[in-house]
């Protein structure tokens, strides 16, 4: 019995760790593949008020309304992308989770590539300045200096 509780809190740990949804029992379709479409677009909807969870994740009201708004549009007829284009026309680029990639967003996609080619070939300069180039100051010792340090090598060991 012993044996088993330490991995019944790992269970329970990792069972409150998992998302929980926020999508209430009435909101939910009676269609399962139309309800699942809901779900999965809900997960790339951004909640404004939350800003950094999912409209299926939040609690709050705007976060309802939308879950509300995208099931009333499926079961309108839409798309998928007629839904997400709709959202973004109402609400801005800002209400999806990951932004399309488009021309104005190609700094919001590109950055990262550029900063992190920018910081490699920075450390590779750096390295290579480093190398070729000799400290300032530190002039080679001499042939009498070689032979002192040598002897006193020899005495140490």
């Amino acid at each position: 019995m012993q044996r088993l509780a330490p991995l019944a809190a790992l269970v329970l740990a990792l069972a409150a760790a998992a998302p929980a949804h926020a999508v209430l029992p009435g909101e939910r379709l009676a269609d399962p593949a139309l309800e699942q479409r809901a779900r999965n677009l809900s997960q790339d909807l951004r909640c404004l008020v939350c800003q950094n969870q999912s409209i299926d994740d939040s609690d709050a009201q705007l976060a309802r309304d939308l879950r509300v708004l995208v099931r009333e549009r499926l079961k309108a007829g839409d798309s998928d992308s007629q839904v997400m284009d709709f959202l973004v026309a109402r609400y801005g680029e800002f209400v999806l989770l990951r932004p399309r990639f488009a021309w104005h967003t190609l700094v919001l996609w590109g950055a990262p590539l550029i900063f992190l080619a920018g910081g490699g070939i920075y450390l590779l300069l750096a390295a290579r300045r480093r190398r070729v180039a000799p400290a300032a100051g530190v002039t080679p010792l001499s042939d009498e200096e070689k032979a002192r340090l040598a002897a006193a090598l020899k005495t140490e060991g």
